[in-house]
């Protein structure tokens, strides 16, 4: 029978030996799994902040087939992609809803481990290079004449693909993603139904009139669609009952089903970018609920940048004739990516 915790760490303290780390943390009596949560070490602002593993059944669906052992020999299991589980949605009620699952996911991947000197990067995990797309590595400088933060190309820092250095100073990058965080509250704010209207604009199909175009030419794909598999049926049934020769059938079917393909092909784009669009009022709504919860921010923090941005692309810097430095960086916010404001 095995020990409690409480009985193995009484007889450790009778021996004057270490107890076993306990399962349970203080003051709850759930069960605690060391694997089951990560804990981010954030040593700029001292919070320790736990991100939990959320597995799928906290939105209410029943997965089956997680793992697979690829042989008998085998005594570990390995973990199936999603393509191979079997997911039942709706199975029980959910404690979360989707899209707060899927928010989680996407900053457990931004996830970074400290750095040697026991630090986590304010942007590390967010920025991306715009040309080869690799993340950028934080680096730190330091001399006895000065100490300089910034982030570099993961590509040219680890010489993986030819791609140049993408430097970008720590401070600098901060008060632009500062202002321009500003800039798109402040708008909000003041104006928050044209706000709401000109995000749904940016991220339909383009407009009113194109929507009601893309409406019609699935709904005329979709008729063609059943009118071939109609057709087909006939070809069969002439076939069968002597009125074209085998020949003919097989000529005139693989045309019929070609275009039928090409047809469902065509639908399934259109059926793509209608969903789009009906997500961009959706998806304006919940960025609108984000910033109105960061209203009045004085700084950065890592709450505020993983809630708001989804990721940051840094260009290339490049000189004009006076020799001014000039460096463009695209920032993508949640749920609705790039924000275009007027002027």
């Amino acid at each position: 029978m095995p020990y409690r915790t409480e009985r193995v760490s009484g007889r450790c303290r009778q021996a004057s030996h270490p107890a076993p780390p306990s399962k349970q943390p203080p003051g709850q009596g759930a069960p605690y799994v060391s694997e089951g949560n990560v804990k981010i070490h954030n040593r700029q602002d001292g919070n320790n902040q736990k991100l939990w593993r959320v597995t799928r059944e906290y939105t209410g669906c029943l997965v089956n087939f997680k793992t697979e052992k690829p042989s008998y020999k085998v005594k570990h299991s390995i973990e199936n992609p999603v393509e191979k589980q079997a997911i039942f949605e709706n199975h029980h009620e959910p404690i979360i809803d989707k899209e707060t699952w899927e928010r989680v996911q996407e900053l457990r991947k931004q996830r970074k481990r400290p750095n040697r000197y026991d630090e986590v990067g304010l942007f590390s995990g967010i920025l991306f290079c715009a040309d080869c797309g690799h993340v950028l590595y934080q680096q730190r400088y330091q001399n006895k004449d000065r100490k300089q933060d910034c982030y570099i190309c993961g590509s040219y820092k680890k010489r993986t693909r030819n791609c140049t250095a993408h430097f970008i100073r720590t401070d600098l990058l901060t008060a632009g993603v500062l202002a321009n965080l500003r800039q798109v509250t402040e708008y909000a704010a003041k104006h928050e139904s044209r706000f709401v209207k000109l995000l749904v604009q940016q991220n339909e199909i383009g407009g009113k009139r194109k929507t009601a175009a893309a409406i019609k030419q699935l709904e005329q794909a979709q008729e063609r669609i059943s009118e071939i598999s109609r057709i087909i049926k006939r070809l069969y049934e002439d076939n069968v009952n002597g009125k074209i020769s085998d020949e003919r059938f097989m000529e005139l079917s693989a045309d019929y089903e070609a275009e039928q393909a090409e047809l469902k092909k065509r639908a399934a784009a259109l059926q793509a970018e209608l969903d789009k669009s009906q997500a961009a009022t959706v998806n304006a709504e919940k960025f609108m609920g984000i910033v109105r919860k960061h209203l009045a921010f004085e700084e950065l923090t890592p709450t505020l940048l993983r809630e708001m941005i989804e990721k940051i692309v840094v260009h290339e810097c490049s000189y004009d004739e006076n020799g001014t430095r000039r460096q463009d960086i695209e920032i993508y916010y949640s749920f609705v990516g790039k924000i275009d404001l007027p002027e």
